[in-house]
């Protein structure tokens, strides 16, 4: 069994890059040892999303009277909640599957474990192991929830975010250790739902890889939605005897007791590396991430690697462009590396959070004379209107040749609104420009255009 390409993965970094690979002509094969999307389709991105547009529309229902109506009755079903977000994924997996047929890309279910001789072995779940070559073997094999020492997880009590998304009852209190994407994201969900949440963040400040000002702003909206957040402590300890959990949180202040029914562990991710083969082929990992070259070429020649298993940022869209740029190089084709400093990263709680480039604390260290702006929704007819004034825009320019280095928005929609400073980035465009594009009202976007005139000492609306 030869291909030209073997895909070891089908998350959303492997099953683009088996797409793109067809699309160049290779004969390409995708090996799947659970279900096709991987994490991001079937058990982060997607349901995940849907489990908080249903929170959403919980909390429009709630808050009816602000919009001039009246609902005399109304609940929520946890289990109709997460069987719906469970459909989502499945829907879109099996859309993956009809990608997989449309560009003639064969799929092999079963694990698989790379060898010398750029081959390959898939072990089938009845043990039959077959073995598969190709000239070039793409390894995307993705990342799982990372567990500590002290918060060891038994998926009941202690649960990473895969039983966070198909609890079978809904808990009537929970603790997210970590704050980052997931660990707000599932706060914001469970609190919706009226779970009493409380959030325990090792850093001063959560969502902590976002600029400063980002982070205060949703510690306030979270606050303000009933969310307890702890920060500058670290849980030493569980114990899951009881009914419930009880943790040991380290303060500032020194020890303190949290009870609650489930402990969600949020504290990142661990690449799944292990018992793929890397060892007996001779790849190099540092880390916990394999090296690549700017093109993923590994250190052996025929094998590549992408996405949450390479150093980078560990997000669906990278793995993504990651695959692609790979797949063109072994094409032939003319391809630049992957500009790792204008990647957008997005937060899909409420209020949503979206950034891109520098941060303001980033930029000052590296030496930059800035000018900044910022535009709160409370200014914005758009989110009037909306019911939704929480957050602002904020831009971030060098002074000197006005390059755009950085944009950080919170607020309503945002996550569909960083595009356009990704893109004004990627194609260098200055304040002025983009001061001087005209940005259609009402809208949430306009608040773009409204920060960078703020940061010209131009704006208007303020």
């Amino acid at each position: 069994m030869k291909y030209d390409i073997i895909v070891l993965g089908s998350g959303p970094g492997g099953y683009v890059t088996a797409i793109r690979a067809s699309q160049l002509g290779f004969k390409t094969a995708v090996i799947e040892k659970e279900s096709l999307g991987g994490v991001c389709l079937n058990w982060g991105c997607i349901p995940t999303k849907a489990l908080l547009k249903s929170a959403q529309v919980f909390d429009y229902l709630k808050h009816a009277s602000d919009y001039g109506l009246t609902i005399s009755e109304f609940d929520k079903d946890f289990s109709a909640v997460v069987q719906r977000s469970r459909g989502v994924a499945n829907g879109m997996s099996k859309g993956i599957e009809f990608l997989m047929k449309k560009n003639k890309i064969d799929v092999i279910q079963g694990t698989g474990k790379i060898k010398t001789g750029k081959k390959i072995d898939v072990t089938d779940k009845d043990g039959k192991t077959t073995e598969y070559s190709a000239d070039h073997i793409i390894i995307a094999t993705g990342a799982r929830s990372r567990e500590l020492p002290s918060l060891p997880q038994d998926g009941k009590k202690v649960i990473g975010y895969r039983q966070a998304m198909t609890l079978p009852e809904q808990p009537k209190s929970m603790i997210i250790v970590g704050s980052g994407a997931i660990g707000v994201e599932f706060a914001h969900f469970y609190n919706s739902m009226g779970t009493d949440v409380t959030v325990v963040e090792f850093m001063p400040n959560i969502v902590p890889v976002e600029d400063e000002d980002i982070s205060k702003q949703m510690e306030r909206s979270m606050k303000k939605a009933g969310v307890k957040i702890m920060t500058n402590s670290s849980v030493e300890k569980v114990d899951t005897s009881g009914p419930g959990v009880k943790a040991t949180v380290k303060t500032a202040k020194g020890e303190e007791i949290l009870e609650a029914d489930v402990l969600l562990s949020a504290v990142g991710i661990k690449s799944n590396i292990e018992n793929i083969g890397l060892e007996e082929v001779g790849i190099t990992t540092d880390k916990d991430k394999i090296i690549v070259n700017d093109f993923y070429q590994t250190n052996v020649p025929g094998y590549y690697a992408i996405g949450d298993i390479v150093p980078g940022q560990a997000l669906a869209h990278v793995a993504s462009a990651e695959g692609i740029t790979c797949v063109e190089k072994i094409a032939g084709m003319h391809v630049d590396p992957i500009d790792y400093g204008n990647i957008p990263g997005c937060t899909y709680a409420t209020p949503e959070i979206a950034s891109v480039g520098l941060t303001e604390k980033q930029a000052r260290e590296k030496g930059y004379d800035l000018k900044i702006g910022k535009f709160p929704f409370s200014a914005s007819g758009k989110a009037s209107a909306s019911g939704a004034k929480d957050g602002f825009v904020k831009v971030i320019f060098d002074a000197k040749y006005g390059e755009w280095l950085g944009c950080h928005m919170i607020g309503a929609g945002v996550t569909d609104m960083i595009a356009e400073a990704v893109l004004g980035r990627k194609l260098e465009t200055t304040g002025h420009e983009v001061l001087k594009t005209i940005h259609p009202h009402p809208t949430m976007s306009e608040a773009v255009m409204e920060a960078v005139a703020a940061a010209y000492d131009e704006v208007i609306h303020m």
